[in-house]
C-alpha cells in the first residue's frame, strides 16, 4: 500500500481504524526498536511507542506531504523520545546517579534484554556520547537509516551527520579497545 492509500483510509472517518491498523501493522516494531534503542528499557520503550502512535493518530490531519509518511512518523518518534529522554534528565539532575546510569542499571535488570557482557560494555559506550552523536550512531547502527533519510528527519546535512557518526564509532571504539586494555592488569 502506498503513502497516498495509507493517509486517504486514514482521513476517512468510515476506514480511519482499518488504515490506523495498517499504519500500526507496518510501523510499530520500527518505531519500538528505535525508540528502544534510545531509551534502552523495554518498558519504557513500549509506553513511548504507544504515545507515538496515539500523536500520529491525532495528527495524521497535519502531515503536508512535504516528506514521506514514514520520514513524518520518524520525526515524531524522535522528537517524543528526545522530549522524554530530557525530562528524565531534568529529574535526574538532582540525584547523584545521572541517567545514564539509571539506564545502563535498568538495562541490566530487564527481562527482554540478552545481557551479554559485550552488549552491555557496548550500550555503556554508546551511553557515554553526547546526545546528538548517540542519536546518529542509533538510527545509523541499529536502523540502518541512509544519511539522506536521517537528513530529512533530523534537518542536518548528509556531510555533518556522516562526520558525527565518524566521530562517535572512534569514541564507541576508543571506550572499548580502553575498557578492554585496564582488564589486562601487570605487576609493577
Amino acid at each position: 500500500m502506498t503513502d497516498k492509500e495509507l493517509i486517504s483510509l486514514l482521513l476517512n472517518n468510515k476506514t480511519r481504524e482499518k488504515g490506523f491498523s495498517l499504519l500500526a501493522h507496518t510501523y510499530k516494531e520500527k518505531i519500538y526498536w528505535q525508540v528502544r534503542h534510545m531509551v534502552l528499557s523495554h518498558e519504557d520503550a513500549n509506553d513511548l511507542t504507544q504515545d507515538i502512535f496515539i500523536k500520529i493518530f491525532q495528527n495524521i490531519d497535519s502531515f503536508n506531504h512535504d516528506s514521506s509518511l514514514s520520514t513524518w512518523i520518524y520525526r515524531i518518534s524522535l522528537n517524543h523520545t528526545l522530549n522524554f529522554l530530557q525530562s528524565k534528565s531534568q529529574k535526574h539532575k538532582s540525584s547523584l546517579k545521572t541517567l545514564e546510569d539509571t539506564m545502563l542499571d535498568n538495562l541490566k535488570s530487564d527481562k527482554y534484554f540478552d545481557s551479554s557482557e559485550i552488549e552491555l560494555k557496548l550500550q555503556k559506550a554508546i551511553l557515554s556520547l553526547p546526545e546528538k552523536q548517540r542519536l546518529v550512531f542509533s538510527l545509523r547502527y541499529y536502523d540502518d537509516m541512509p544519511f539522506k533519510e536521517m537528513e530529512e528527519i533530523l534537518k542536518t546535512s548528509q556531510s555533518t551527520l556522516k562526520s558525527t557518526y565518524h566521530f562517535a564509532v572512534k569514541k564507541v571504539e576508543e571506550m572499548l579497545l580502553d575498557e578492554e586494555k585496564n582488564k589486562i592488569s601487570f605487576p609493577h
